[in-house]
């Protein structure tokens, strides 16, 4: 079987490289000059673990190509994915759809034959009939599907979101289309991963629906830390209490600073003028932006309180500065707006995080000082503030970290730290809906 993806970022790249893997051929197709050199390099324009080795593995393997020819892409292919960005349209919070479009028109004009187009970019619920309506005017005679197949790709763990998902959703009205996509997805049908087949409009829905409840548990559990720190309870023994309830469950119940990335941001926004616009505002949807919002500005506060009102001339460490660990995915993360409000007060940022700096550099401060590693970024700080929970921080010596301070303040605002050993060590130690543990 032969398919073709067009976009080599993220969602394309990872999609395109795990169809490799199940023997397709794939064919992706990327228009940016350095991202495809890159490629051809086997350098990859995105860090995800073990994307590197799939990559390389599988065009040593004749399974996976680039190329930024579209024809030479869709030729004999059965399927193409549009997997370009759907970033957030300036101005309105809806789904910026010009880059599906444009690669719409242009598959249009260069198909040959019967092809199943299906959208892998998230999109909003009338995308695939819209899709339709150009190529149908661009090409009236073409026999051709329209399809979508949503990704639910957790950035960090990727490839085993696509090799062994909670489920595949597919939609489509065509009979034909279901059997491509059927056939294409055989490997996960042998493992007995759901399938399930829906209308077009459901199917983009479910993306949104999926990823708008999962930014409300967490911010449910981010306020529930803030009503914790009142009542002097511990908000992990509340996660952990509500999560062992089947009905609830355990994930997305870790406190921290707020939400941030590439899909909760822009899909919370997009499903909140989808509602709007079909007279079904979805006001739970509209509070837990605001809130979260809210929440991440407010966590620089919470660093200004810990250093007793005012942090104008002090040396703050910062770890972490992606919205995730295992990522150099700096869209929406909580640390743009810490760090900026820190060094807008007057303090020194020195900041590591192990994959983000690159791409921290153009949407933070110019004041920010980049350091080696962790204890670099300690070294004569005042204060510590952990914002991005990667497991090489937790592994940090509390006595190496005093030892690099001048000060004793530690603001764990992801509660890694265990705040009494902590304390023992000798550190002033602020963690998220934690009692104050003496």
């Amino acid at each position: 079987m032969r398919i073709a993806m067009i976009g080599g970022g993220y969602v394309g790249l990872v999609s395109g490289a795990c169809f490799a893997e199940f023997g397709t051929e794939v064919t992706v197709v990327e228009t940016d000059p350095a991202k495809l050199a890159a490629l051809a390099e086997g350098r990859m324009p995105i860090y995800e673990p073990g994307l590197d080795q799939l990559v390389a593995a599988n065009v040593k393997a004749g399974h996976l190509t680039f190329t930024g020819d579209l024809a030479t892409a869709l030729h004999g292919a059965e399927a193409v994915f549009i997997a370009v960005g759907t970033p957030t349209r300036r101005g309105d919070g809806h789904a910026d759809l010009s880059y599906v479009y444009a690669a719409t028109e242009q598959v249009a004009r260069l198909l040959t034959g019967y092809t199943v187009i299906v959208t892998k970019s998230t999109v909003p619920v009338g995308t695939g009939r819209r899709i339709a309506e150009i190529v149908r005017a661009a090409r009236p005679d073409l026999d051709f599907d329209v399809a979508s197949n949503p990704e639910f790709l957790r950035e960090g763990n990727a490839i085993g979101d696509f090799m062994r998902p909670d489920r595949v959703v597919i939609g489509t009205e065509s009979e034909r289309a279901r059997e491509v996509l059927r056939t294409l997805y055989r490997p996960l049908y042998l493992i007995e991963a759901p399938i399930v087949f829906t209308g077009i409009e459901t199917a983009e829905l479910i993306k949104y629906a999926a990823n708008a409840f999962l930014a409300m548990k967490v911010t449910f559990i981010n306020e529930m830390a803030d009503l914790c720190e009142k009542a002097g309870a511990d908000v992990h023994d509340v996660a952990r209490g509500i999560g062992l309830d089947g009905r609830i469950g355990r994930k997305f119940l870790h406190p921290g600073p707020g939400y941030g990335g590439s899909c909760f941001p822009k899909d919370t926004l997009a499903l909140m003028r989808i509602a709007q616009d079909a007279g079904a505002p979805t006001r739970l949807v509209e509070t837990v932006v605001a809130v979260n919002d809210a929440r991440k500005a407010g966590m620089a506060m919470r660093v200004i309180a810990a250093c007793g009102g005012s942090v104008r001339g002090k040396t703050i460490g910062v770890l972490g500065l992606t919205f995730k660990p295992e990522t150099d995915d700096m869209r929406d993360s909580p640390s743009i707006p810490i760090v900026s409000r820190l060094i807008e007060d007057g303090a020194i940022v020195r900041a590591f995080d192990p994959e983000g700096m690159q791409q921290a550099r153009p949407l933070l401060p110019d004041a920010v000082v980049y350091c080696r590693d962790a204890l670099d970024a300690a070294a004569g700080a005042d204060v510590l503030v952990l914002i991005t929970e990667w497991n090489e921080f937790r592994a940090l010596s509390p006595v190496r970290l005093r030892d690099a301070m001048r000060g004793r303040v530690l603001v764990d605002l992801r509660n890694v730290y265990d705040p009494v050993a902590m304390r023992h060590s000798g550190f002033t130690y602020f963690g998220i809906g934690r009692p104050d543990v003496c």
